[in-house]
């Protein structure tokens, strides 16, 4: 049974993933740490260090902002807690930091822009279809609450893919997280579209990699590689 802490539980994620976890037979939620909850039971509390001294987790799942991640996350790797990450918007310089600590440590890393598994699929095919097309466009769509622009899917799907790809950034309320990858070629237009119409459809990804984390030494980015060696 792989001990599970949620940091960032109180968020829009994160109370998705406390569900999810809650639901999954082979993990046991032992703690949620956020500030906006009071630390009123046995498994809520307000400091991350706290809940670590507390209740011992195999693994903290963090979906927070990029301005109190990089401290979170920290603090669970220097007390041996594997981390899946999916707070995007963290600078390279923290990234560096918090990779050296998981290659340096027992401890070890996933970071993901994006959990769900259509979405790594929406990615893995706009890389192909970019070494046969002309040129790409980008355009991500998201709730009006996401504070990060572009998106990290959005950052890493232009990393992937050849040439210079622009992405264009919508912010509207009705949506969650959308993204379609147009790319053009001589008289012809090839469109990549991935729909999340729902948080649920990132925790199936979020489960593969609190499974898979504690044998994955260092840093993983992105679940692609669980997905396919």
């Amino acid at each position: 049974m792989t001990r599970v802490m949620v940091t960032g539980a109180n968020g829009r994620m994160g109370r998705q993933v406390v569900q999810a976890v809650t639901d999954a037979a082979d993990m046991d939620l032992v703690a949620q740490a956020d500030p906006a909850l009071a630390p009123d039971g046995a498994t809520l509390f307000a400091s991350v260090d706290e809940a670590i001294a507390a209740t011992q987790p195999d693994v903290a799942v963090d979906f927070t902002i990029p301005a109190v991640a990089y401290d979170t996350v920290g603090a669970c790797l220097r007390a041996g807690v594997h981390c899946v990450v999916g707070t995007t918007g963290m600078t390279d310089a923290q990234m560096a930091d918090l990779t050296g600590l998981a290659e340096s440590g027992a401890a070890n890393l996933i970071v993901a822009a994006n959990f769900a598994v259509g979405a790594v699929l929406m990615m893995r095919f706009a890389e192909e279809a970019s070494r046969f097309m002309e040129s790409a466009e980008i355009v991500e769509l998201h709730h009006s609450g996401k504070i990060d622009a572009p998106s990290g899917t959005a950052a890493h799907t232009a990393e992937m893919m050849h040439g210079d790809v622009p992405i264009h950034s919508v912010r509207l309320p009705g949506m969650v997280a959308h993204q379609e990858v147009i790319l053009g070629g001589l008289a012809e237009t090839l469109s990549i579209r991935h729909d999340s119409l729902s948080r649920e459809c990132f925790m199936p990804g979020v489960l593969m990699a609190v499974r898979a984390v504690p044998d994955r030494p260092g840093l993983t980015r992105g679940i692609a590689p669980l997905m396919f060696g």
